[in-house]
């Protein structure tokens, strides 16, 4: 009678301690991207993410001298023309915005970003609303390393 009753106490409290097991899903890499790098003005529009800082598959960029070179051939539907030594994008041949931090910038000042300084870059192909503007040609958003997140050289204390 004994045995009986400790098997069925094992078994209940064998299930009571899974029972008490949450899974909670993750979410999405996009969506750990925009916390990361507190992406705000595109916050939950869809793009393709490449991930600078973080993924070792997108380490080839630091031979580019321009970023607009290393996404083009990557991105479908990206076009980059060069007129008068600028590089222009266009996404489904419409003229796209850049945006570098979430501030609309001039495709010219992507040649003195390094690409060492880019941390995130998010590529929105289809038309998008910022702020108080729509950008029909889609959207380029850049985000730079901040201070904290740049590796000091070595022997170099912070």
């Amino acid at each position: 009678m004994k045995r009986p009753i400790l098997i069925l106490v094992a078994l209940f409290l064998t299930l009571a301690s899974f029972a008490q097991r949450r899974y909670v899903p993750l979410p999405p890499p996009a969506e750990q991207l925009d916390k990361a790098y507190d992406v705000r003005l595109f916050r939950g529009v869809e793009g393709d993410y490449f991930d600078l800082a973080g993924d070792a598959a997108t380490q080839s960029a630091a031979a580019y001298l321009n970023v607009l070179e290393w996404l083009q051939g990557r991105v479908a539907s990206l076009q980059v023309y060069r007129v008068r030594g600028v590089l222009l994008p266009y996404l489904r041949n419409q003229p796209a915005s850049i945006f570098v931090d979430e501030v609309p910038m001039d495709p010219s000042v992507l040649n003195a970003i390094p690409m060492q300084d880019i941390a995130l870059v998010k590529v929105m192909r289809s038309p998008v609303m910022a702020g108080v503007r729509t950008l029909p040609g889609g959207a380029i958003a850049i985000y730079t390393k901040d201070a904290e997140d740049e590796e000091a050289p070595d022997g170099a204390e912070r």
